[in-house]
């Protein structure tokens, strides 16, 4: 039997974080992560200047800047050939926040950064290629812990004080947990894809693109758009038997800039369903097991803040549970029902506050563009923002900042973490993911 103090499921952002923060602490902690390496295509990409705030804080900044990356400080609706309207201007944080923009870096290179820290840290441990199949409960219930499987077949358990779920919406662990989800109806879903980006096309922000019937967001990366298309949910079916040449069509009446590059797009293969959902738990929590990120609250894709709320979501639990954990570590009396409690009773304000925005804007204009009513924003918002055009903090702030900004804890912060060769993936692998692994600490 395997044993560690705080068994993390998944390897995503949240998970990663959580587990260098406790690590940090010098409470042993495991990060189980099913997949082989870190890279999925059209994964959240963003970097809120929240979350470039904590990096700097874990020493992690310099690092972090060096990676390829594009910036957004402004959120901009075209409203005609020749004139945008700015809805949130980042630049507007500059004194509130130390980076006034969001960085977009492939998702698996600020994971590899996060393994990197971690296994600086002689608590942290990192498994690649174990997929968690079952929770472990001693004879009252409590959650003890998980079985896992890895990627040759292998099966086996790891004994644990706490587990943390962080494995996303589709969550092995708080299915089996019995938590309740309130789903909130969502109208869209999402079709992900890239467009090539030429030297001459600048460097916009982010642009969402509005037809009748029609609605899409154009992000620029580094030598790439990347491109969400929404449409009706339960549409992908149609989408598909259409083919790529009407699909091709579609994208360029709703991004005319963009017509002259759609070939880029050879099948339907190269279009990635999302199927938005936009859920909560009424409890994050059963006793021994805590849910955290997408497995606590599952985001719409609107305003791009998923990434975020969960790596405050992560940032949060480690402050508040690093010292029973460490407790029990160490003999003494762990985790407590009340104390798992305390991260949701902590995080759930900002979390129905974004909801709560995301469904609103759901209403008032996703649905009218989906429906072919509207073409754009509301005139009302046009004619204020237009007038008043320091408003546009107030989307800034809630899209980079929100709520509950979290900072990261005294005993995770350093002022620098040196560099360290990184540490090449599985053989054959022909990614740049860098992965430690280390044996279970044995008790």
């Amino acid at each position: 039997m395997e044993r560690t103090t705080c068994c993390v499921v998944g390897g995503g952002p949240a998970g990663m974080v959580l587990g260098l923060l406790l690590a940090r602490a010098g409470v042993e902690v495991t990060v189980l992560e099913k997949h082989g390496d870190f890279l999925r295509d059209f994964r959240g990409d963003t970097v809120h200047p929240t979350t470039l705030d904590l990096l700097d804080e874990l020493g992690l900044g310099e690092r972090f800047a060096a990676l390829p990356q594009s910036r957004l400080d402004r959120v901009a609706f075209p409203i005609d050939r020749d004139e945008t309207l700015v809805v949130g201007d980042l630049r507007r944080l500059a004194g509130r926040v130390r980076h006034p923009y969001i960085a977009m870096v492939p998702q698996w290179d600020l994971l590899d950064l996060l393994a990197d820290a971690g296994a600086a840290e002689p608590a942290f441990t990192l498994r690649m290629g174990t997929e968690v199949t079952e929770l472990r409960r001693d004879a009252d219930g409590r959650v003890r812990g998980v079985v896992y499987r890895t990627a040759d077949g292998a099966e086996g358990e790891i004994a644990a004080d706490l587990t943390v779920a962080c494995d996303g919406r589709g969550s092995t662990a708080r299915a089996q947990a019995g938590l309740r989800v309130v789903e909130y109806p969502v109208p869209m879903d999402a079709w992900w894809f890239r467009l090539p980006r030429r030297p001459e096309d600048g460097s916009p922000g982010l642009t969402p693109r509005m037809s009748e019937g029609r609605l899409a967001v154009v992000i620029p990366r580094e030598g790439y758009f990347q491109i969400a298309y929404l449409a009706p949910k339960g549409r992908d079916a149609e989408l598909r038997a259409r083919g790529i040449e009407a699909f091709r069509a579609d994208v360029a009446e709703l991004a005319p800039d963009l017509a002259d590059r759609v070939d880029a797009l050879e099948s339907m293969d190269d279009v990635k369903h999302l199927d938005v959902r936009l859920d909560r738990l009424q409890r994050w929590h059963v006793d021994g097991l805590l849910c955290l990120g997408d497995a606590a609250h599952a985001m719409s894709p609107v305003g791009g803040v998923g990434i975020n709320l969960a790596v405050q979501d992560a940032v949060a639990a480690a402050t508040l549970l690093a010292a029973p954990l460490l407790r029990g570590q160490e003999g003494g009396a762990g985790v407590t029902p009340d104390d798992l409690d305390a991260v949701r009773r902590r995080r759930l304000l900002p979390t129905i506050a974004v909801q709560t925005v995301q469904r609103l804007m759901h209403r008032g204009l996703v649905v009218p563009v989906l429906a072919g009513r509207r073409g754009g924003p509301p005139a009302p918002i046009r004619h204020l923002l237009a007038r008043f055009p320091r408003l546009t903090i107030v989307p800034a702030y809630l899209i980079g900042v929100g709520l509950r900004p979290e900072r990261a804890p005294a005993f995770a912060r350093r002022s620098s973490v040196p560099g360290a060769e990184p540490v090449r993936a599985d053989q054959g692998s022909q990614s740049h993911t860098r992965r430690r692994e280390r044996e279970v600490p044995q008790r």
